[in-house]
């Protein structure tokens, strides 16, 4: 199903897709799963995963919910802190408070929802958004799904001395004070592009990616036990190839 709710903090109206769990019922409390950039969700296949997951038992009932981006989808993704050189990103704290104050106050009051612990995920630049949420939001949030995430996200442009202490999201880790209780899982595609700035072999978004989990680990995550990484072969920057991998993260994420 999906409804809309009339943001004040984004200046418009917010539609959202809900996947309820097989054989829901409303005396009990369900986990819930947020999901940037729900207008995918037919493309990713969800509807088919979450009822083949659920009917055969291989993960908990959990309620699914799906962010449908705006127009302004590269203002109101990004990492809170800072936009990127080019601007981009700069309603990104607009929408944390969307999430934080409006959107989790609506599921509440209408669906029998934990409102702890809650998994986010989010492909491309909504995975971005979804691991800084995370990251920032520990007391709400215990894990996160970044499929193809947009870690590249940078301070300075390539031919503006550019290095690789001005990604963002590192930085962001780099300088954290306190290890926080979180879960992380990663997906990148082996052709999820062809850009590779250093020439070292790799593209950037598996380097971006492993060099984000090497801050984490840095602070303390183990990887294996904190940190989960999906490398899908001949993956592409695409619904098709997230949909593929869909299911081992909502296995990770909700598994019995």
């Amino acid at each position: 199903m999906e409804q809309s709710i009339s943001s004040l903090f984004l200046h418009r109206e917010v539609l959202i897709s809900i996947r309820l769990p097989v054989h829901y019922n409303e005396a009990r409390q369900y986990p819930l799963l947020l999901i940037n950039d729900g207008q995918d969700f037919e493309a990713l296949r969800m509807n088919h995963i979450l009822t083949d997951l659920q009917i055969n038992e291989t993960i908990q009932p959990v309620i699914v919910v799906g962010i449908h981006a705006g127009t302004d989808r590269l203002q109101e993704y990004g990492t809170v802190c800072k936009p990127d050189y080019a601007h981009r990103g700069s309603k990104a704290g607009a929408t944390t408070d969307f999430v934080l104050k409006e959107l989790l106050s609506f599921l509440n009051e209408n669906y029998p929802i934990e409102t702890q612990n809650i998994t986010y995920a989010g492909f491309s630049l909504g995975g971005l958004m979804a691991l800084d949420m995370v990251w920032n939001h520990s007391d709400v949030f215990s894990k996160t799904g970044i499929f193809s995430g947009a870690l590249w996200w940078r301070q300075k442009a390539l031919d503006a001395g550019y290095r690789d202490i001005d990604r963002i999201m590192h930085e962001q880790i780099r300088n954290s004070q306190t290890k926080q209780d979180l879960r992380f899982w990663f997906q990148t595609g082996t052709n999820d592009e062809t850009d590779d700035r250093d020439h070292d072999g790799i593209i950037d978004s598996i380097q971006d990616t492993l060099e984000c989990i090497a801050e984490l680990e840095r602070k303390g995550f183990a990887w294996g036990k904190d940190i989960n990484y999906c490398e899908t072969i001949g993956g592409e920057h695409n619904p098709e190839t997230w949909s593929r991998a869909m299911p081992d993260f909502l296995i990770w994420a909700f598994g019995k």
